[in-house]
Formats: structure tokens, sequence, C-alpha cells
């Protein structure tokens, strides 16, 4: 496209920057469509096959004609009512079927949350390091996200003081992600509970990102914010959705849930922007909420040992520092001791962490995403969501690359 038909195109759309976690698999695939091996860390998703009672349960709705039809825009109402069991289940409190809008998958949810929200020039606050998404979605609604860079002394969570150093007549909401990506932080109850008050007390709404709640190591656990401080749920949508705790990305199956006026503003806007969600996927996630979580487990387990793994690969590389995750499953580390130095075959010298993956991705055939994307320069995130053995070799990879 020439530089002439691009200023055809909306404001809009010039003013937001490409996914950066979907142009780095992107291009990983297509250098392996020509046959170059490449070990993707790219991508967060589940290298497991979703479990097979769900697929099960999808095949049985497709051979059901009732099945082949429209359902409700805000979702089936037994897949809203199990949401809303699941989450008495998970995060400890009640909430109502009402409540809850299915959405075709978790960055919907996000995306319909911040336009039913935000007015042109309203401020989000966006703690970082930051999922790539949230920044261009706040400014897709005509708002302005503000990051907040929080350090990995503090275990990359932000806080209050911080937020209310960035907070002004025009902040709207703060977005909430525990346990984070891309740095894989829990964030603790007692910093969950203090942005709860400090949020009922400045009228800010809180967006709570919790689709990675599953995912947690060394005895850390999700702390739920509806369930610690139960007054400020009159403000507060909890984004989630199965693809990361069930494996099923492709099936594209999200929710939010919200007071019961914002859940109906989000399902008029779903009802002209993509009306309801797949009835068969609908089905599936139905049978993911309402099982137990044993496979779920099991997954846990495997992802365990590949974030032990990892981050001990990662530390034992010169110039590389990788702080311990404790959920998700991303190790997020400090690489800029490697930056402005020559390193690789070719004695490529990178400038920024965006210079320095794209060097990894053309010399040393492994692709991460740069630190830019999460608002976090001189850091790279790998997905450590990939087979054991492409793991190993995509590490040792690195390593060798660094020290050439």
């Amino acid at each position: 496209m020439t530089a002439q038909a691009w200023q055809t195109l909306s404001n809009r759309i010039q003013n937001v920057a490409p996914s950066a976690t979907l142009a780095v698999d992107t291009k990983a695939k297509a250098m392996k469509a020509e046959g170059i091996d490449i070990i993707g860390f790219g991508a967060g998703e589940p290298n497991f096959p979703t479990p097979g009672y769900i697929v099960q349960a999808a095949v049985e709705a497709c051979r059901d004609p009732r099945n082949h039809r429209y359902t409700p825009t805000a979702g089936l109402p037994e897949l809203k009512a199990a949401i809303a069991e699941k989450t008495k289940r998970d995060s400890g409190y009640s909430v109502d079927a009402s409540q809850v809008v299915v959405t075709n998958g978790g960055k919907q949810a996000v995306y319909e949350t911040l336009q039913v929200l935000v007015d042109p020039g309203d401020e989000v606050i966006v703690p970082a390091p930051y999922w790539t998404s949230y920044p261009e979605m706040v400014k897709l609604a005509g708002g302005v996200p503000i990051s907040v860079l929080s350090s990995v002394k503090h275990g990359f969570v932000p806080t209050v003081d911080q937020l209310e150093a960035v907070r002004t007549d025009r902040t709207k909401a703060i977005v909430v992600n525990s346990p984070s990506n891309p740095c894989g932080s829990v964030w603790d109850a007692q910093t969950i509970r203090e942005i709860a008050h400090w949020a009922l007390e400045h009228h800010v709404w809180i967006l709570s990102d919790e689709i990675y709640e599953h995912l947690t190591y060394d005895g850390k656990k999700t702390s739920y914010i509806g369930a610690e401080v139960p007054e400020c749920r009159e403000q507060l949508i909890v984004l989630n959705g199965v693809a990361k705790t069930f494996a099923m990305t492709g099936w594209r199956v999200g929710w939010l849930i919200a007071p019961r006026f914002f859940a109906q503003a989000v399902s008029k806007l779903q009802g002209h922007l993509s009306s309801n969600v797949s009835d068969v996927s609908q089905r599936a996630a139905l049978a993911a909420v309402s099982g137990d979580l044993s496979a779920v487990s099991q997954m846990r387990e495997a992802f365990d040992i590949r974030r032990q793994r990892i981050e001990t690969m990662l530390n034992e590389i010169p110039g590389v520092f990788c702080p311990k995750p404790t959920g998700a499953f991303y190790a997020f580390c400090d690489v800029s001791a490697l930056l402005g130095q020559p390193h690789g075959p070719h004695g490529t010298v990178s400038h920024s962490s965006a210079e320095l993956a794209a060097a990894l991705l053309e010399e040393a055939h492994i692709a991460a995403v740069p630190g830019e994307a999460f608002g976090a320069e001189g850091y790279l995130r790998f997905s450590y969501a990939l087979e054991d053995n492409d793991l190993i070799e995509g590490m040792q990879r690195f390593r060798k690359w660094a020290e050439a």
C-alpha cells in the first residue's frame, strides 16, 4: 500500500500499532513455511490439545440441529449460568447469570468493555509491563492509555503511590492483570485490596483480566479483587475465557462479568458488532467450565517444569537476567546488557530489544517478543507453552548466539 493510500484510512486505525505478538508469530510461521527450522516462543498458546471431554461435547453439539442456529447475543443461558457457578467456585463470590456476556474470545471482552466505558479523552491507567493490546484498545475507544512501569525489584507489581501519581480528573479506569502477561507476576492480596480501595475512593472503574487465574506456581494463588473487596463490584468488570486454562485458544470463547446495566450495554454493542459466539464453541465451553480442573492441573504441572527450566537456562546466558515468574506461562527477561555489543555469527549489534528480537529470529531462528510491545524496553518475552525439546533447543540456540 502506498503512503497516499494509507492516508485515506481512518485516523483511528492509523494511530493503532499492530499486535506485536501476532506479528512475531506470523513472521515465524512464514519462515517455517519456507523450510527454516524456527522455534517459536512468541505466541501465548498452550501446545496441549483441548481435553477430550470438551472436544466430545462439541462433536455431539455439531450433530444436534438445535446448535445450528443463532443463540442469544449475550450467550447461551446455560453457559452464562455455568460461568456464574464457576465464578462462585473459583473466585469465591456470587454473581448472577444476567451479569455475564459471552464473547468471541477474551480479547473481544476487553475491546467491548473499553468501547462501552471510555469516551474521547478519558484516561485508562495501564500498569506496565502490559499485554500489548490494552493500550491500543484504549486508543480505539478514543481514550488515552497511561502507562505506569513497575520495577523488577517489586516483582513488576505497581504500587498505589504510582497510580496516584498519574491519576487526573480524566482517569476513568485501571487495568489489573494478575497473573500477568507478559511478566508472569502474581499480585499479592494486599496490593489487590489497596488498589480496590483506591479505585473506590476516586470512582475509578477496575478492569480485572483473570484469564491466567489457574496458572500459578510456588504456592502463589490468584487474589480475586471482587472477593477481596466486595464493595468494589459495582465498578468492576472481570475479563476471562477458556483459552489459556483449557487449551482452547482456537475455540474463541471469552466472557465478561459486570454490573447488570453494564452487561446490558455490552450486549447491545455486541448485537451490532458480531452477534453471538459460535453455538458449538459455546457448548464446548460449557463442558469446560462445568467440569473439574484435573486436566488443568496436569497442564499446570507441565508448565511448572518448563518454567523452572527456562528460568535456569536464561540466567545461564551471559548478559541475560530472568526474574522467576510465578504465574501464566511467560518468562520476561532483562537483555539490556546484550545491547550495543556484537553478538552472533555476524557480530550483529542491536541497539534495542526490538532489534535484538529481530536478530535472534534471523540468525538464531528463535522467535521472542521484544519488550517495547509491553511498555518495557530492554526485555524479551519468551512463552514456555511449547514442547520441552523445543524449549531446550531454543535456549541453547540463544546461548550459542549470545556467546558468539
